[in-house]
């Protein structure tokens, strides 16, 4: 006999938050689609074969942590830049 399984809501809403970080929520869809992630794949392991969604989950951490680094990136780019037209006005000054 088959057992009906179900998909992880906090899976689902991992999957949800990483693509709303890239769209519409940047910096909290990325961190939510983190932390769900997270809790979603340690229900799954917990749950012993009674929820799916592990994949779904993965893919929320991926979404979520490509966009941190993706701003931690710009931040950094940002920064120099800022830095670097800063050296310059003091060169010229």
């Amino acid at each position: 006999m088959n057992q009906i399984r179900q998909t992880s809501s906090l899976a689902i809403a991992s999957l949800v938050s990483g693509i709303l970080g890239w769209t519409l929520l940047p910096f909290v869809g990325a961190l939510v689609a983190i932390i769900t992630g997270h809790m979603a794949r340690s229900e799954i392991r917990a749950a012993n074969g009674q929820l799916d969604g592990d994949g779904l989950a993965v893919a929320g951490l991926v979404l979520g942590w490509v966009s941190m680094a993706m701003a931690l990136i710009a931040i950094v780019i940002v920064f120099a830049f800022l830095g670097g037209l800063a050296w310059l006005a003091v060169l010229n000054s």
